[in-house]
């Protein structure tokens, strides 16, 4: 294998391993290397379409997709081999390469490992032949003593690739020297070699207030403290793995915002990377809406997508949210269901296979439009270009996108048509591929597209907003901006030195 390999490793999970790997393979990028980003096994329901194997088209985890944005490389199925998304508590769709194996959901979690490795080291093997330097992020802990026989995705990678490793913490949750300390000494010996610093993130205060810590941390373990990363919120790139940051964002108080928006935080919501530029735009005030109360004062409302669109279909009702969508409908308010938030405004969602649930099972959708989905057992992943109608008739904000060409990608089971019985011909197709096949329609101010990705488009950015949020270039060259003021001189650059 020609490549070093970088491994971010984390003392917990959401200590900021996404994070920072984004941040290094944009770092060596800008060196004039070849990168490539890699994650054995990611378990997230934010998913991107990418090119997979045997000229079909496969998905991969969102963070790897940004990852790969970050290094210039087209991404591709083999940096994240192995997804796993999460359907309920006790059960996740199993993707290997891309594609849903259907037969590894049922074999135990220790079993399975087994079973998936060789897909995840092939994949890894490929990337180091073909690149200077591929930047591994691990998963969770590597120090989980209970599943480190059959943990593939941290150590037994490592060790693999022959990765100079980086352990991050984040002290703002406290306990950022026992959480290393810790991590470090419950690896077997041959695996703390690997561990070449210890990264402090989030941090907020005086940083010489740390002192004397990292100097004893050093003297108990070797390992020297290589970066202090100040907090840094408002960096631009999506929160990896499921979890959002959910406090609202935008201007408040004597900063009108422009268009307050809400977006309804399901408990199986996917795909919400997606709405990043959302956050990141100026005059754009975000909340996420748990109960009806979260809707007041919202000039729009957003169904996302969904991993499990009958369940998240139920919560949403469960919480009343149904009825305050419709009022806000009723009001005039722009709503716009995307995927399984598309399915959810229609009137039926029926189920013959049992891909949600029982199979033959029909559910009542908010009939907000005149659609009827029927969820097929083929999953449907492909990039998308697609056109909007250039009669979006009048009010505001969906005229805007008048004529406006946009790229995206769909993932989904469901197929969505015009209801044959439609009691009302106001539902019309807004949104067409390049064959021409509808993928988004309109019923006054509340539109369903199939589409995701929408607002990661300048064009649409421009035409909703009149200004065009900070581009994901932008944002992958301030994260490899900041590491490269806050680590130590030099320390990067010796990471892929060869011993």
């Amino acid at each position: 294998m020609s490549a070093r390999a970088v491994m971010v490793l984390g003392t917990t999970s959401g200590a900021g391993k996404s994070w920072l790997a984004t941040a290094l393979c944009r770092w060596y990028a800008r060196q004039g290397l070849r990168v490539a980003p890699f994650k054995a096994q990611n378990m997230s329901n934010n998913a991107r379409v990418v090119p997979g194997l045997d000229g079909r088209m496969g998905e991969i985890g969102s963070a790897q997709y940004f990852q790969a944005l970050a290094a210039r490389v087209r991404p591709d199925v083999r940096m994240n081999p192995v997804l796993l998304k999460p359907e309920q508590d006790t059960a996740s769709q199993v993707i290997v390469m891309g594609q849903v194996h259907d037969e590894l959901r049922r074999v135990p979690w220790r079993e399975r490992s087994n079973l998936v490795w060789p897909h995840a080291r092939q994949a890894l093997d490929e990337l180091m032949d073909t690149h200077d330097v591929v930047v591994i992020e691990g998963a969770g802990s590597p120090a989980e003593i209970n599943l480190h026989a059959s943990d593939y995705v941290n150590m037994r990678t490592a060790l693999h690739a022959g990765a100079a490793c980086l352990l991050v913490t984040d002290i703002d949750r406290g306990g950022a020297f026992a959480h290393l300390y810790g991590t470090h000494q419950l690896l077997p010996e041959h695996e703390r070699a690997l561990i070449q610093g210890f990264v402090l993130n989030r941090f907020r205060g005086d940083a010489s207030l740390l002192a004397p810590g990292p100097e004893q941390l050093q003297a108990l373990t070797g390992v020297p403290t290589l970066a202090v990363l100040p907090m840094w919120r408002g960096h631009g790139l999506p929160e990896e793995d499921g979890v959002f940051d959910d406090r609202a964002s935008g201007p408040v108080g004597d900063q009108a915002p422009v268009v307050r928006i809400a977006v309804l935080a399901c408990p199986r919501i996917s795909n919400l990377d997606e709405f990043q530029p959302l956050r990141s735009a100026p005059g754009v005030r975000l909340v996420w809406a748990r109960h009806p109360r979260d809707l007041d004062g919202a000039d729009w409302v957003i169904l996302p997508g969904s991993k499990h669109t009958t369940a998240d279909l139920a919560w949403v009702r469960a919480q009343g949210l149904d009825r305050a969508v419709t009022e806000h409908a009723r009001r005039g308010g722009a709503v716009l269901g995307i995927c399984g938030g598309l399915q959810m405004l229609g009137q039926v969602l029926s189920d013959p296979d049992g891909v949600e649930g029982p199979a033959g099972a029909m559910v009542q959708g908010l009939h907000l439009l005149d659609l009827h989905t029927r969820f097929d057992a083929d999953k449907l992943l492909r990039e998308t270009r697609a056109v909007f109608t250039a009669q979006l008739g009048s009010g505001r904000p969906w005229q805007a996108l008048a004529g406006v060409t946009v790229q995206g990608y769909e993932i989904h089971h469901g197929r969505t048509e015009l209801s044959s019985d439609a009691g009302s011909p106001d539902t019309q197709a807004i949104l067409h591929d390049a064959a021409g096949q509808p993928l988004g329609w309109r019923r006054g101010q509340v539109i369903g597209l199939y589409l995701h990705g929408v607002f990661e488009d300048d064009a649409v950015m421009r035409a909703l907003f009149g200004a065009q949020a900070p581009s994901l270039d932008r944002v992958m060259d301030g994260l490899a901006d900041y590491i490269d003021h806050h680590f130590a001189p030099g320390a990067l650059a010796t990471l892929i030195q060869r011993p």
